[in-house]
């Protein structure tokens, strides 16, 4: 369009939210769909990423984008006079919004005025009465004629139709507007013509020029030499706005120096469309308010104030009025831009939203400042005049705050200042920022051995703040103090309750505890996990019988001979009985009883250690053979029980219990006879060592001159040797050392074996890996019965 001149430039850059200002100027009253300008092009933007950016403009009654090219389109009637009425300078401001990414682009599209109103006059007619005596050069100011338009289209001058008796000039009153004054050319005489006709034209500058017309009564009237004279030809007052109907602005006052009907004055506005706001008494000339007065409206007023006296004589004034802006109006807040869905991860800067501010108050009134409530982690921050963006000022966390409710606060500079409130809920989504947490530290679980497979041992759990699929929680073993290969066969969780399986049945005796490592995990993306361990302890049933040690059995479950002195006395340390369980704790707590005797009374039994002693001494009328049952009873419940055969045999030598011996020979069974012949063997090598010792120490006597070599000779010197091999507890054998003795003073020979002493304790880790291997007295705790030692002195044995 030829009319049309787009002067697009750059403003100013602002952060990340209002970019540029484009600004047009166009003419008024252009037709719908004219072409204003292609902001597209003048923003750099490519047709390409015109879909996406999704261009609109808030002034849409007057203007639309075209989605294809980017044009800025006329979509309504666009009246200057409508829009600005008498100013000067006509704009249409406002916004054009691209979003990905977001911006802001402010657009100033300029109105030209066009000649497309023609001057014309309030009134229909001017009535004037002029005296007949009134000179040449009598000036008769006329009614000025309204034109909409402005600048070189606006009212120019005017024009009379020409007669021999006036002529018209045209003049600017203090507020720009131009009126017509008629000059009195040649004196009247009303008794030749008593009244003239003039046609009166006002011209604007338009091309082609429009006209208005209106017609000039004058009545000639007789004479009255001396006119009104105003005070002050221009009455200047100020006034605030808003003020009540009725109140006085001022009072004009003229002054004629005529008597009688012809000094009676008397006042009246001069047409202005301003002059309904406005009362003038006629009498007084006290200038009241008619309305109400809106600086936003109008800022200033000027009025015509004519005074007439009783004859034909009129004088004329001006009266400005200035309004005072008061501070009337609170400010505006609209949303360019916004949207109330935040992620919980967004950058601290992230902006939210585009606020505009508005008020329409001027100066000090209408400047306006924005804040928020300090307890929202959100800040506002200007970008240029009137413009704000809501931004994040603090990270957000959605499990803590899920909404926030924003209010925004605009408040002038007036005093007392007005505010007003705008309340924006922002509403948080959800990212997997939130690992799982399991509810204990750790887990431990008792789980008694031969559980049913199958069965339920344990449950873990953990919670996740975050929501959906981000919060869902399953969870799975990742690692174990187990075989890998065996985990599986062992336990087994499920993913959604966390709860912890038995594949199997447990065995304490095998396994006594275990650890895994468990996982919970969400299913956001990424997932997120914790660990957490559990440990399982097997707990002991009673599912284990006493298993006897000493003494040993045979194929036939006898025991060995275990020989005591005839002579040996109450209290006397027989034997002992050992057993073990594979049990622990109470399933492991053994007990002896006898359950059969020979000869009841002769011996006792250990309740707690086993040690079968002498109660009384040897009677004559007591066998020499004594049987003895032990029964050995665990703590469990109900208890298990094993049973021992003790032989028992009084005799102070060997030659004395041979005829039993020949009396019962032994079977025919290899191994005893083999364990015999061991025996013998041992005891022949242990008199050649004594031998050899004794041998040794004689020949170091002789050359020690301060010794006694019977010394080594005298009663009860022993050797000791330590058995051939390293103990085997599986062979159901004790690691006891042995003492072998020679007595000087007696004409047999006596070999002792086993002869027990405190050096010769078992040891520790046989009696005390397990309290099942403790010895125990009647009244002593387990733990310290592991301590305790035992001796017992074991003759010549042989199987029955």
């Amino acid at each position: 369009m030829k009319s049309q001149v787009p002067f697009p430039f750059l403003l100013s850059l602002l952060c990340g939210a209002i970019s540029q200002q484009i600004q047009y100027t166009i003419p008024e009253e252009l037709a719908k769909g004219s072409l204003v300008g292609n902001l597209a092009k003048d923003l750099g933007l490519s047709v390409q990423e015109l879909p996406a950016r999704k261009l609109r403009v808030s002034a849409e009654d007057y203007f639309n984008i075209s989605a294809e090219s980017g044009d800025l389109l006329v979509s309504g009637r666009i009246d200057r006079e409508k829009i600005c009425g008498r100013k000067s300078e006509c704009a249409l401001e406002f916004e054009m919004v691209a979003e990905n990414p977001m911006n802001v682009f402010h657009v100033i599209v300029a109105i030209q005025d066009i000649n497309d109103n023609a001057p014309y006059f309030v009134a229909k007619g001017i009535d004037l009465e002029i005296c007949e005596s009134a000179l040449p050069g009598v000036k008769f100011p006329l009614d000025s004629a309204q034109d909409a338009d402005v600048e070189s289209n606006s009212l120019k001058t005017y024009t009379v139709n020409p007669n021999q008796h006036f002529s018209l000039s045209t003049k600017e009153s203090a507020d720009g507007s131009k009126y017509p004054e008629l000059l009195l050319e040649k004196p009247l005489d009303r008794e030749r013509q008593s009244s003239h006709r003039l046609i009166l034209t006002a011209l604007d500058g338009g091309n082609p020029p429009l006209s208005g017309t209106t017609q000039v009564w004058i009545q000639v009237t007789d004479a009255n030499d001396n006119a009104p004279v105003f005070s002050q030809d221009v009455y200047r007052v100020s006034l605030q706005e808003n003020v009540p109907r009725e109140t006085s602005v001022l009072r004009v006052m003229a002054t004629d120096q005529d008597e009688g009907i012809n000094a009676e004055l008397t006042y009246a506005f001069l047409n202005s469309p301003s002059t309904s706001l406005f009362n003038l008494n006629p009498n007084t000339g006290d200038i009241t308010t008619n309305g109400i007065l809106d600086f936003e409206e109008t800022s200033r007023y000027v009025l015509g104030v004519e005074a007439k006296d009783g004859g034909v004589h009129t004088a004329h004034c001006n009266v400005q009025i200035e309004i005072v802006d008061e501070n009337d109006n609170a400010p505006e807040v609209t949303f360019v831009s916004f949207s109330n869905q935040i992620s919980e991860d967004s950058d601290v800067g992230t902006v939210i939203a585009l606020i505009k501010v508005r008020d329409q108050d001027s100066g000090q009134n209408g400047v306006v400042t924005c804040h928020i409530q300090e307890d929202v982690p959100f800040k506002l921050a200007s970008t240029s005049k009137n413009y704000y963006k809501l931004v994040i000022d603090r990270a957000l966390n959605r499990e803590q705050t899920a909404d926030y409710n924003v209010t925004i606060t605009a408040t002038d500079r007036g005093k007392p200042p007005l505010s007003s409130r705008t309340s924006v809920t922002l509403h948080i989504s959800d990212v997997n920022d939130n690992a799982p947490v399991f509810h204990q530290a750790s887990y431990m679980v008792h789980v008694p051995e031969n559980n049913p497979p199958g069965a339920s041992i344990a449950q873990v759990s953990a919670s996740d703040p975050d929501l959906g699929p981000n919060g869902l929680v399953s969870y799975s073993i990742v690692a174990s103090d187990l075989e890998p290969r065996a985990l599986s066969s062992y336990v087994s969780v499920s993913a959604q309750s966390g709860v912890v399986f038995a594949q199997r049945a447990f065995d304490h005796e095998q396994l006594r505890a275990f650890e895994l490592t468990l996982q919970a995990r969400d299913q956001g993306s990424p997932a997120l996990g914790a660990n957490v361990s559990l440990r399982v302890l097997v707990g002991d049933r009673n599912d284990n019988a006493p298993r006897v040690l000493y003494p040993a059995l045979g194929p036939d479950g006898s025991a060995l001979f275990d020989t005591v002195p005839r002579a040996a006395k109450p209290g006397y340390l027989v034997t002992k009985v050992v057993a073990v369980d594979a049990d622990s704790g109470h399933n492991a707590w053994l007990s002896y009883h006898v359950l059969q005797a020979s000869e009841p009374g002769l011996f006792s039994l250990g309740l707690r250690t086993g040690e079968v002693r002498t109660a009384r001494a040897l009677g004559d009328r007591d066998a020499a053979r004594q049987r003895l049952l032990v029964a050995v009873r665990d703590g469990g419940q109900p208890p298990l029980s094993a049973t021992a055969t003790l032989h028992l045999i009084f005799a102070d030598s060997l030659q004395e219990i041979q005829p039993d011996l020949d009396d019962h020979p032994a079977p025919s069974d290899p191994q005893a006879e083999l364990q015999f012949y061991l025996v013998v063997a041992l005891a022949l090598i242990s008199v050649l060592f004594l031998l050899a010792v004794i041998l040794a120490i004689a020949l170091r006597l002789r050359h020690s001159s301060g010794l006694n070599a019977e010394g080594c000779f005298q009663p009860g010197f022993c050797s000791k040797s330590e058995p051939g091999r390293p103990p085997n507890h599986s062979d159901l054998t004790l690691p006891y050392s042995h003492c072998l003795c020679v007595a000087s003073h007696s004409a047999k020979t006596e070999f002792n074996f086993l002869n027990l002493t405190p050096e010769m304790t078992p040891p520790q880790d046989l009696l005390c890996d397990d309290p099942s291997m403790a010895v125990f007295s009647s009244n002593e705790d387990p733990q310290m019965a592991c301590d305790t030692s035992f001796s017992s002195h074991v003759s010549f044995y042989k199987r029955i």
